[in-house]
This record gives C-alpha cells, structure tokens and sequence, in this order.
C-alpha cells in the first residue's frame, strides 16, 4: 500500500482524518508546521514543513497515492489579511504543481470551504451549483478559499485526478484553537451576548467530515465537488439548545439589525488591529458569510459517496464537554 499524505494533518479537521485513515490501517504521512497532538494515532509518520516550501511538498509527496490538502489559514480574520492568499491560494498552488509530477498519483481530495458558495444575492439553500463569483464573497478568507478551490478544479481539468469537498461549519471534539464555529459555541456557552444574527447556520460534526473525505477520496467522481454538510439551524435556535445542555432556563436573546452588526464587527475589527491585536469575537466576514447563508444541501454526497452525518445534538454535546 503506497503512502497517504495529509496536509494539515495536525488541525481540526485534519486530526481527525488522520485517526480515520489509521484505522483503517493506512500508511501515513503528515505534513505541517505545527506538531500533532501527543494523543494521535501511533506509527503516523510527521513531517514539519509549510505547503509554502516547494522542497518540503517535494519531499512530503515521496511515494504517495493519495494526498488530502487540507493545510490552510481557516480563521475569519488576521492583522495581516494577505496571509489568506499566501497560504490558502498560493500554497495550494504549490501543492498542485508538485503533485502533478507525482507518478502513481491515484487521487487528491483538496478541502474547500462552505464560504465559497455564500455571496450577497438573497439567501437559499446552496448546492454544488453555488458560484457567486470572487467580488461578491464575503472576504480575504472566501476569496483565498475559492482561487484554490479554482486552480485545483483546472488542474482537475488538465488531468490531475482531483476532487473536491466543500465542509460546512465543523464542530466536535478536540479543537485546539478553536476554530471559528467551536469558537461560537464556547462563547454561548458562556452566556454569550443578548443580541443575535436573525441566520441561518449549517453545522457538521467534524468526525462526518473526515468519513467524507474519505469517501470522496474513494467515490467521488474527479473534477466534481461535493458538499460535506449536517444540519440547518438557526441561530436563535441554537443558543436555546446550547442553554438545556449547559442546564440552565433559557436565556432571552433579541435579534440585531444586519446594519448595526456589521458595523459593530467594523468596530470590533479596527480595535483588534490597532489597540488590542486579539481577533474580534465577530469578524466581518464572519458577519456576511451568517447574513449570507440559508442553508446546504449535502444529497449529492449523500447520493453519490455514502455520506452520512450524525444527530446535531450529539455533535452539540461533544463540543460543549
């Protein structure tokens, strides 16, 4: 069995691809810059690198089959918003070109984002047909996203046995960050504040992502993308589930005006990057891609890979535990 490498292997949803394949015996290989958590699966072989060093992806793809690229900057917001591109659409690019010289390259699953169908247009519930164009996404994040998503679908076209998955919002267990959507829910854990988005979410268990990805790695038909999604929920909704299982009687929240939310994100976003330099508890582009969304539609990954996806509750449980 040739070598599985995994890009990003040590984040969120890279973590827990990583124990996945394991289990099913995989050899594998990690690349990324940040070191595995001490409790992942034994005989996964690391090595440090970022996707920006063309030598480190080099010698990352050595005797590899299969690749998942999931190394990327998947926070809303940075100081430095030129750090979305250099990694998620650049280093991309390098992992592209370097897997095109691979031989016996059997597949490679490159993980895109929700984001990249969400724009300005009224909401609806998005398909795999959802191409709002690069301007009317909702930031640098989106924007990086969907070049790459770009660059491995034509180098899906030039023969390059690609596929793509588009993961909704991942929650679960085992984010170490966190990530934005556990994020969120460790916020309204706390109490969170009484005014909320009048949004639609989409809420995925991360361990579902990673049985898609695999799926897709098996199944899924090249230069296609496949929506990895769970459940639609609103907000207001969701923050009464989040007071039961934390055990306390709901807590009244209103819903704020769009307008009065994105400026305060504004607010909150200049604060960040002048005075405080800790990210803002709402993002701007955090803001849009919630008034943008209503909803995902995952049948086609249904249909065409097996995928399947668990109870939002039980994925809201282990999260907050």
């Amino acid at each position: 069995m040739g070598i599985t490498l995994v890009t990003g292997g040590s984040g969120f949803i890279g973590g827990h691809l990583v124990t996945a394949l394991a289990a099913r015996g995989e050899r594998l290989r990690i690349l990324d810059r940040q070191e595995p958590p001490d409790v992942g699966p034994p005989g996964v072989e690391f090595q440090r690198g970022s996707i920006l060093d063309a030598a480190a992806v080099a010698r990352a793809l050595e005797g590899v089959e299969r690749v998942y690229h999931l190394a990327a900057v998947a926070s809303l917001w940075d100081r430095d918003p030129t750090v979305f591109d250099r990694v998620n659409r650049q280093g991309t690019k390098v992992v592209l070109d370097a897997a095109a010289r691979v031989r016996g390259l059997k597949r490679l699953v490159h993980c895109s984002t929700e984001a990249v169908m969400i724009g300005r247009p009224p909401p609806r519930r998005l398909d795999e047909s959802a191409d709002p164009g690069l301007e009317a996404l909702a930031g640098p994040y989106c924007r990086s996203k969907y070049r790459a998503e770009q660059d491995a679908l034509a180098a899906a076209a030039q023969g390059l046995p690609v596929v793509v998955v588009n993961p909704t919002a991942p929650i679960g267990p085992g984010d170490r960050l966190p990530t934005p959507p556990n994020a969120m829910l460790r916020l309204f854990r706390r109490g969170g504040p009484r005014l909320i988005l009048d949004c639609v979410l989409n809420l995925v268990d991360v361990r579902d992502v990673a049985q898609g990805m695999i799926l897709a790695a098996e199944r899924g038909r090249l230069g296609e993308r496949y929506i990895l999604g769970g459940t639609d929920i609103g907000l207001g909704d969701l923050v009464g589930r989040i007071d039961r299982l934390c055990g306390r009687p709901p807590i009244r929240r209103y819903p704020v005006p769009p307008a009065l939310a994105l400026g305060a994100a504004r607010v909150e976003e200049w604060l960040s990057g002048h005075v405080t330099g800790r990210p803002p508890t709402a993002s701007v582009t955090g803001v849009r891609l919630a008034l943008g969304g209503g909803g995902f539609d995952s049948s086609k990954a249904m249909r065409e890979l097996g995928y399947t996806v668990r109870p939002l509750e039980a994925s809201l449980r282990a999260s907050l535990e």
